[in-house]
C-alpha cells in the first residue's frame, strides 16, 4: 500500500502539469489570436485612412477643376454677351446711318404704294434681324425687295438681306446681295460695309484670294470708312 503512494503522487503531479500546460498554453493561443486580430484591424484602419486621404485629395482636385470650369464659363458668357451687344450696336449704327440718307444713289426712285406699309415692312424685317431670327429676317427682306422694287429703302433692304443670309449660313445668297449693293449703289454709305460683307462671303466660300482682293479694293475705294479700317486689320493679320 505504501509502495503505491509515490506512484499515485507522480501520476497526480503529471496530470496537474499537463492541465497547467493546457491552461497556460491556451492563454498564449488566445493572446496570439488577439494580436493577429489587432494587427488585422490596424491594417484595415490604415487602409481606410489612406483611402479617405486619397479621396480627400481627389475631392480637392475636383473642386479645383469645377472652380476653373466655372471661371471659364463666366468668361465665355461675358464674351457672348459682348458679341451680342456689339452686333446690336452694329445694327443700330448702320440703321441710323441709313436713315440719315436723304436720297440713295443709283437708280432708286420715289416709292409707290403705301409709304406707311412699306416702312412697317422694312422695320419688321430689320427687327427680326436684330432679334437674331436670321432665317425669318431673310425671308422678310426678300419679300420687301419683291413687293417694293422701287423703294428708296432698297439699298438698305438689299444690304440687310445680305447680312441675314450670312447669319443664316446661306453664303452664296449673301454674296449676291452684297455684290448688288456694290454694283447698284456704289456711292451709298452702305457700299463700304457691303464690300466687307462680300469679302466675308468669299472667305467662307473658300475663295481666299478673291476675299483678299475685295479687301484691297475696299481700302482703295473707301479709305476713310470704318469698314476700310477693319479690312486693313485683316490684311495685316494675313501677312
Amino acid at each position: 500500500m505504501n509502495k503505491l503512494l509515490p506512484v499515485a503522487f507522480a501520476a497526480a503531479l503529471l496530470t496537474f502539469t499537463n492541465a497547467h500546460a493546457q491552461i497556460f498554453g491556451g492563454d498564449d493561443e488566445a493572446r496570439r489570436q488577439v494580436i493577429e486580430l489587432r494587427q488585422e484591424m490596424t491594417g484595415r484602419i490604415e487602409a481606410i485612412s489612406r483611402g479617405q486621404f486619397e479621396m480627400s485629395n481627389q475631392n480637392e482636385l475636383l473642386r479645383g477643376e469645377i472652380t476653373k470650369l466655372r471661371g471659364q464659363m463666366e468668361v465665355l458668357v461675358h464674351e457672348v454677351d459682348t458679341l451680342k451687344q456689339r452686333q446690336r450696336d452694329f445694327y443700330v449704327d448702320l440703321d441710323n446711318r441709313l436713315r440719315q440718307i436723304e436720297q440713295p444713289g443709283g437708280t432708286a426712285t420715289a416709292p409707290t404704294g403705301d409709304p406707311a406699309a412699306e416702312s412697317a415692312s422694312y422695320e419688321g424685317a430689320l427687327n427680326l434681324l436684330k432679334g437674331g431670327k436670321h432665317g425669318e429676317a431673310l425671308a422678310a427682306f426678300k419679300q420687301f425687295l419683291t413687293q417694293y422694287p422701287r423703294s428708296t429703302l432698297l439699298p438698305g433692304a438689299t444690304f440687310w438681306a445680305g447680312n441675314a443670309a450670312l447669319q443664316a449660313k446661306e453664303i452664296a445668297a449673301a454674296k449676291n446681295f452684297f455684290s448688288t449693293v456694290i454694283a447698284s449703289w456704289p456711292d451709298n454709305s452702305l457700299a463700304s460695309d457691303a464690300m466687307l460683307g462680300l469679302a466675308n462671303s468669299q472667305q467662307l466660300l473658300g475663295d481666299a484670294r478673291s476675299s483678299t482682293d475685295t479687301l484691297k479694293q475696299l481700302i482703295a475705294r473707301y479709305p476713310g470708312s470704318s469698314a476700310a479700317q477693319v479690312a486693313s486689320q485683316r490684311l495685316g493679320a494675313k501677312q
